[in-house]
C-alpha cells in the first residue's frame, strides 16, 4: 500500500539545495506509484513564497515549473475544518490540517519536534530518509 504523505516546506527547500540527499530522492517519487503526496492551496502558496525567497538563483520560471509539477501530480485536498491552534507555529498547523484532511499516514519534515502533537491524529512524523527506508527506496 502506498503511504499517503504531506511534505513540509523545509524538505522541499532541502531537496532543491542538494541533488544527492534523501529529500531530493523523495521529491523524485512524487507522481510515481510509490507514494501519494497531498497538497493544498495554502501549502502551495507557502512553497512558492519560501522557495522564491530562499532560492532566487534557481530562477522564477524553474520554480514555477516545479510548483506546476507538484500541483499536477499531487492529490489536491480541500480543508474544511481547522484544528488551530495545536502546534506552536501556525504554518505547521496548516501542514497538520492538510495531513488530517487528506488522511495522510505521514508528515515528512526535518522539524520532527514541532509536530509531536500530530500523533494524536494517528499521523506519523518522519524524515525523508526514514520514509525512503520504509518504502525500500534507500
Amino acid at each position: 500500500m502506498k503511504p499517503r504523505i504531506v511534505i513540509d516546506t523545509n524538505v522541499v527547500v532541502s531537496a532543491l539545495k542538494s541533488r544527492h540527499g534523501a529529500a531530493n530522492r523523495l521529491l523524485h517519487l512524487i507522481g510515481t506509484k510509490k507514494i501519494v503526496h497531498s497538497l493544498s492551496v495554502p501549502l502551495v502558496l507557502e512553497y512558492e513564497e519560501v522557495l522564491k525567497r530562499l532560492l532566487p538563483s534557481m530562477g522564477e520560471q524553474n520554480l514555477n515549473y516545479l510548483l506546476d509539477y507538484l500541483c499536477t501530480t499531487s492529490q489536491d485536498t480541500k480543508i474544511y475544518y481547522l484544528w488551530r491552534p495545536i502546534l506552536k507555529d501556525p504554518k505547521d498547523d496548516m501542514v497538520l490540517e492538510l495531513a488530517v484532511a487528506s488522511n495522510s499516514d505521514f508528515i515528512i519534515t526535518y522539524n520532527q519536534k514541532d509536530f509531536v502533537e500530530a500523533k494524536k491524529f494517528g499521523i506519523k512524523i518522519s524524515t525523508p530518509r526514514e520514509l525512503l527506508i520504509l518504502i525500500e527506496e534507500l
